[in-house]
C-alpha cells in the first residue's frame, strides 16, 4: 500500500482533534488538582485580535488561533504512530 503525505496529515489532524476533545472532557470531569493542571491546561498561539485591513471598498480580516494541550499533542503522536503501522 502506498503511503502519502495527505493521509499522514489526516491521521495527525484527527489524532489532535480527538486528544483535544478528551482534554475538554477531562477539564469538565476531573476534580481540580494535578491531573487537570497537567492534561487539561492549554495555550492558544495565534493572531489575537485579528488583523483588519480597511480598503474603503473592501474590509479584510485575517486571523487564526489554535488551542494546544498535552492530550492533543499526544493524540497527534498517536495518529502518526498508527499511520506508520498501517
Amino acid at each position: 500500500m502506498r503511503k502519502s503525505i495527505g493521509v499522514l496529515l489526516i491521521f495527525i489532524l484527527i489524532g489532535g482533534m480527538l486528544g483535544g476533545i478528551f482534554g475538554e472532557i477531562l477539564r469538565v470531569m476531573a476534580p481540580n488538582g494535578a491531573i487537570q493542571n497537567i492534561f487539561a491546561s492549554n495555550f492558544s498561539p495565534g493572531i489575537s485580535p485579528p488583523l483588519t485591513v480597511d480598503l474603503v471598498l473592501i474590509k479584510l480580516t485575517f486571523g487564526f488561533s489554535i488551542k494546544v494541550s498535552l492530550l492533543s499533542v499526544l493524540g497527534m503522536f498517536l495518529g502518526a504512530y498508527l499511520y506508520k503501522q498501517m
